[in-house]
């Protein structure tokens, strides 16, 4: 049989499958079903640095309200009922790692150095193996070029970097200007590992409200091909690990993330629409689709179909772009 087993940001992990943050890693419940399917390692949920500073003045109001009015205090429930600050993140990260058997790794998303090095390093003592550092920044000021946008991405991850001795993985956007030169210096600045890509949930209009609203879509497997381009070009440039994740759906999805030179295959939307279970069936088609043309190991079958691999290594550039756009009649 196929061996499945890998590494991953210096950990032993039993299937390269991970499941990538989302609502089925929310919970103990959730994760411990997901630990029985097989999956490799899970990314919890991000703890939100933009969420914990609300809270908090939310809190703030509150508690003013109550020193005006002191007979409105009975109203309040005890302290500890609060849940502000990352207290809640952090029991659950406790709580994950004594009840699953494989790796699990804290998310954080933030907007501030500062914060992001305060709860990365709340992270490492709540017990997480890593930390996905989750780079979710639109580009919409007009006054802040590329230069600005991406100083700030190598202060957040230099930030984070200081604050823990964690492997850190940082999850980045396609949408740099020139993703290869940056990639090289994330990992300068302390990734251990790039997670392509995150994927930016685009806001709707109501033409019947005029209101603007979030529409949550989950992937399909046609989205795979722009992390896979990218993971190809990267693979065994980086001293860094790569984690593809988007659009993997299905044992043929996770060939092609390894064939590319994905370390780890992240999959959340296939999750969600067919339960952890479908973790045991993708990766018993992997194991087929690799006895099959003889790889004995993911470590032997990852980055055979690197840029740097191939016979044409402008296939993942510009050499097919004709061809591709004659190829429909």
């Amino acid at each position: 049989m196929s061996d499945l087993s890998t590494t991953y940001l210096g950990l032993a992990l039993r299937s390269p499958l991970i499941a990538s943050s989302s609502p089925a890693t929310s919970t103990v419940d959730g994760l411990r079903r997901l630990d029985e399917a097989g999956v490799g390692a899970v990314v919890l949920p991000s703890l939100f640095e933009e969420q914990l500073e609300r809270d908090a003045k939310a809190l703030g109001r509150y508690l003013d309200l109550g020193q005006s009015h002191p007979e409105a205090a009975g109203y309040f429930p005890d302290l500890e009922d609060y849940a502000t600050g990352p207290d809640r993140y952090l029991a659950l990260v406790e709580e994950a790692r004594a009840a699953v058997s494989m790796p699990v790794l804290a998310s954080l998303n933030g907007n501030t150095s500062e914060g992001l090095a305060r709860h990365a390093s709340l992270l490492e003592a709540a017990g997480a193996h890593a930390i996905e550092l989750n780079l979710y920044n639109v580009a919409a000021d007009p006054d802040h070029d590329a230069a600005t946008i991406e100083s700030l991405a190598l202060e957040q991850v230099a930030a984070a970097r200081a604050a823990t001795s964690l492997p850190l993985a940082v999850k980045i956007s396609p949408f740099f200007t020139a993703l290869a030169h940056l990639a090289n210096h994330l990992v300068d600045a302390g990734a251990d590992s790039l997670v392509l890509f995150n994927r930016f949930y685009q806001p709707d209009i109501d033409p019947e409200t005029l209101e603007v609203t979030p529409h949550l879509v989950l992937s399909t497997p046609d989205e795979l091909r722009l992390p896979l381009r990218w993971v190809a070009i990267l693979a065994g440039r980086l001293d860094a690990g790569l984690c593809l994740t988007t659009g993997v759906h299905g044992a043929a999805d996770a060939a092609r993330a390894l064939l590319a030179g994905a370390d780890v295959v992240a999959m959340a939307s296939a999750l969600l629409t067919h339960g952890p279970g479908h973790v045991a069936t993708v990766e018993g088609g992997l194991r087929t689709w690799m006895t099959e043309h003889e790889y004995e190991s993911v470590d032997q079958l990852r980055g055979s179909v690197r840029q740097g691999a191939v016979e044409d290594p402008d296939a993942f550039e510009r050499s097919n772009y004709l061809r591709v756009l004659l190829s429909h009649r």
